[in-house]
């Protein structure tokens, strides 16, 4: 027998809030409108079911997740519970480690004066402005 939580049938952009990958539904279901998530390699809408074993790719902001669906929940539960409804492929967290350490690197190569000041040029701005 099934848990209140635990069914066959969830919609796409309630999994997707159910496990956490977006603050509300709307977010969720705005992702998918705009192709931001695929799942199985296609677009599809928000209220599409899906099944244990699908796989999901989720891009939001510089990060791009694939994900394996482990388990359905309509109900949005604590974070150690909705880490639980999902597997993210090896491949996936390899390729998030990699651009992580190369945004890193290129934040260090940042030329002076290029941009907004750093708080290190700030303080010294302020400093020759009032003194």
């Amino acid at each position: 027998m099934q848990t209140p939580t635990q069914t066959s049938k969830v919609r796409f952009d309630k999994w997707l809030w159910a496990a956490r990958f977006f603050k509300t539904r709307r977010i969720a279901t705005e992702a998918i409108s705009r192709g931001k998530v695929h799942l199985n390699q296609q677009r599809t809408k928000p209220a599409k079911e899906i099944k244990v074993g699908d796989q999901l790719t989720i891009r939001t902001g510089y990060i791009e997740r694939t994900v394996i669906v482990q388990g359905l929940s309509k109900q949005r539960r604590p974070a150690s519970e909705a880490v639980l409804l999902y597997e993210e492929t090896p491949e996936s967290i390899k390729q998030n480690e990699q651009a992580a350490e190369l945004r890193r690197q290129t934040g260090t190569l940042r030329q002076p004066r290029m941009g907004r000041p750093t708080k290190k040029e700030r303080r010294t701005i302020e400093k020759f402005i009032n003194n």
